[in-house]
């Protein structure tokens, strides 16, 4: 369990996969103000939105554009 008392992260948000209702993995903010992403046990995939919505520099600090192109080809 992540405990924000002892200096460790606390979910802030949910990551909701492409078919718009699977929870893929949890948005983390950490005492230092840093934000990470945590996948469930299948690791990263493609993410539709979070839930609740984040701000613009939560979204930049964890790449949000790129989390919604996890697997999709770069095209060309």
């Amino acid at each position: 369990m992540v405990n924000d008392d002892k200096g460790e992260g606390v979910a802030i948000a949910n990551l909701i996969g492409t078919d718009g209702c699977s929870i893929v993995g949890w948005v983390y903010r950490w005492t230092t103000d840093a934000h990470a992403v945590m996948w469930d046990v299948h690791g990263p995939q493609p993410v539709s939105h979070s839930w609740p919505d984040l701000t613009a520099e939560q979204k930049q600090e964890i790449d949000f554009d790129a989390l919604t192109r996890i697997g999709r080809s770069n095209g060309g």
